[in-house]
């Protein structure tokens, strides 16, 4: 989902360092940025402005800075975002909600409409207009500004823009959480389990309990960074910190249903569940029982972007008239709820037959900004339960069944106008693989025939354009994604996308238009090099992004890649890898093999991801007894197509390594 006005418009469908300890640690999950980071005359770094703030807040309110840091970590990677909200209203390293304030300012965008199922099988439904929530009626996590305003006396637009602020802010609420809980001030991290627990506004015990665990993870393993603003900040690993546990049963908080849940027990997750009702006339919602993985294989992961508020997609989701998926995530301390049982097919890619093999997971975003931030928590959270889902199903963790809603394919030429466009171009895929443990590294020589794409997510900062009204630049931000010109230069037009624009158009800078651009982990075949540009075969055509030796925006990589063969001009790109005709039993609707308006040219190669039979889930009715899964005899490629994936047939294609 993507998109609070597109749901609606969807219904048409510790401070001082320990020598190498924190840097060995933090390699463990991310890179180690240096840019930024000064030292002293025995080489130890400088304590940056924003490391003293910490110190210095840490002193005034009587916290100890390790757990200041680690809360901080586990919110913002000490980021300030240069004071923009987070997705759920959050401002500054320590994340301070401010929810009223965000929603005054987000803008509201729509999107084009599709039939999150996917095909035509059934009417669309219209579910009620989804309303924004009156300010006054947010929950206290969404507004925790406002109380930091009150135990710190700081203001709260200071609190909003100022680093520095933001940061005592923090400290005077988590040492405020601590006085409510009757306990006094220590400089013993591990008498603040409970204070951060509270810190987190998890109105549930799981919840608390594991956004606890997480920032005395981050303090015992330690960090260090390089932050968005060029701040070198350091935690010391403090590994023998063992924090009381129990101080979350004085929270007096809910404890959530997990009974009925498939998650790993790394995070907390609950149950609440998606409809399956009739409403009559043969008509149902809002997914399908299915048998999987028995009845057919599960391949892939979407990755969605929300942009509602928890309440609201939490709303929409048990409506039976409206979509579904299997999994909501929210952004403020990464809690989990499951709606649609792993076996079951959730509408939720717009393309059935991904839907049909395919698991998704919504990310909450408050606000429909583009450039709106994820907190680490959600990221964290979210990297769990995939690679728990990747092991269920023997999922490989790659760009080409880790799919962001962005890279799914329309299903036919009419409809890839209207495929979604999230979780977009601020979607950190980098730090994602790295948490999942699959960093994009390079697997060859600088020379190499693939490159795998990975800017530096926080230096890259594109142009994009149309965040708020038509034309006007979006605020510059941190990019997983490169842009695609026709020549390799800067000035040269961008490369053409003819589903998107039948008429042959350019491509544009768009924050939506996904027509010239390759994303972080996606890999392409190299078509050409000239100085500072790479060419890659991308829809059909040569692709030039800039991609300097200093400063590499891709990789190279090795991986299978396949070309027409021998004798055939060009092959079609099919959305969908759909049997053949003869394949569909009796009483069962032939679905048509249509394929896309791009052609597969000769000489040009492309990287394999599966190797699958053609499929189709034949599930149109409330009683499951009639579905069916139809398998042919044609065989199909997944290809690293443009921006999305696609299907080829293997009887068209020749496929070799490189």
């Amino acid at each position: 989902m993507q998109g609070f006005a597109l749901a609606r418009s969807r219904s048409a469908r510790r401070h001082a360092w320990t020598a190498g300890s924190a840097v060995a640690a933090a390699a463990l999950l991310l890179p180690l940025l240096s840019a930024g980071s000064s030292a002293n005359a025995d080489g130890r770094p400088s304590a940056s402005a924003l490391q003293r703030d910490f110190a210095e807040a840490a002193d005034e309110f009587g916290v100890p800075e390790s757990v200041l840091l680690g809360v901080s970590y586990l919110q913002s990677r000490w980021d300030a975002h240069g004071g923009a909200a987070s997705v759920t209203g959050g401002y500054g390293p320590m994340h301070l909600t401010d929810a009223r304030t965000a929603l005054a300012e987000a803008p509201h965008h729509s999107h084009g409409a599709e039939d999150a199922r996917g095909d035509d099988a059934r009417t669309a439904r219209t579910p009620a207009e989804a309303a924004l929530p009156e300010p006054a009626s947010l929950p206290p996590r969404l507004r925790t500004l406002e109380r930091a305003a009150q135990v710190s006396g700081i203001g709260p637009k200071r609190l909003r823009d100022d680093a520095a602020a933001n940061v005592r802010g923090g400290a005077a609420l988590l040492a405020d959480a601590q006085k409510s809980l009757g306990r006094p001030p220590s400089d013993d991290p591990a008498q603040w389990y409970g204070a951060v627990a509270r810190f987190s506004g998890a109105d549930d015990v799981a919840t608390a309990r594991t956004y606890a665990d997480d920032v005395f993870d981050v303090i015992r393993t330690g960090h260090a960074r390089t932050t968005d603003s060029g701040q070198r900040m350091v935690l010391a690993s403090d590994p023998g910190v063992a924090p009381d546990r129990s101080q979350v049963a004085d929270l007096g908080l809910r404890t959530a249903d997990a009974a009925r849940t498939e998650c790993p027990r790394s995070v907390a997750c609950e149950w609440i569940p998606a409809p399956y009702e009739e409403f009559g006339a043969g008509d149902y919602g809002n997914h399908d029982k299915a048998g999987r993985p028995d009845s057919q294989s599960v391949e892939y992961i979407v990755v969605h972007d929300t942009e509602a508020t928890w309440d609201t997609t939490l709303r929409l989701v048990q409506d039976p008239e409206y979509v579904s998926w299997q999994y909501s995530l929210r952004s403020s301390d990464g809690h989990i709820a499951q709606h649609v049982p792993l076996k079951d097919v959730a509408w939720h890619a717009g393309n059935w037959f991904v839907n049909a093999k395919s698991v998704g997971l919504e990310h909450e975003g408050f606000l429909v900004s583009p450039d709106a931030w994820y907190t680490e928590a959600m990221y964290r959270s979210s990297a769990r339960l995939v690679r728990y889902l990747a092991h269920r199903f023997d999922i490989p963790l790659d760009r080409q069944h880790i799919l962001g809603h962005d890279n799914v394919p329309g299903t036919t030429t009419a409809t890839i106008r209207g495929m979604h466009t999230d979780p977009g171009p601020y979607w950190d895929w980098q730090h994602y693989f790295t948490l999942l443990g699959r960093p994009f590294v390079p697997e060859a020589g600088p020379d190499g025939a693939v490159v795998t794409i990975r800017p530096d997510y926080d230096a890259h900062r594109p142009l994009y354009t149309d965040c708020v009204k038509a034309g006007d630049a979006c605020t510059p931000h941190g990019s997983g994604a490169v842009r695609l010109h026709t020549g390799p230069n800067e000035s040269a037009p961008l490369v053409k996308d003819i589903g998107l624009r039948p008429g042959g158009q350019d491509s544009t800078t768009g924050v939506n238009d996904t027509g010239a651009r390759a994303s972080t982990g996606q890999r392409y075949a190299v078509a050409g090099r000239a100085g500072d540009w790479t060419a890659i075969w991308y829809l059909g055509q040569k692709a030039w992004f800039h991609n300097p030796r200093t400063e590499p925006t891709a990789v190279a990589a090795r991986a299978r890649v396949l070309t027409p063969r021998d004798g055939l001009a060009e092959v079609p790109v099919y959305g969908r890898a759909y049997p053949e005709a003869s394949a569909y039993p009796a009483g069962v609707p032939v679905q048509p093999v249509s394929p896309l308006p791009y052609k597969l040219p000769a000489g040009q190669k492309y990287v394999v991801g599966d190797r699958l039979p053609g499929e189709y889930l034949y599930a149109t009715t409330f009683d499951t007894a009639g579905h069916r899964v139809v398998r042919g005899e044609e065989i199909y490629y997944e290809i690293q197509f443009g921006h999305r994936v696609a299907f080829v047939k293997a009887s068209d294609v020749a496929v070799t390594s490189r």
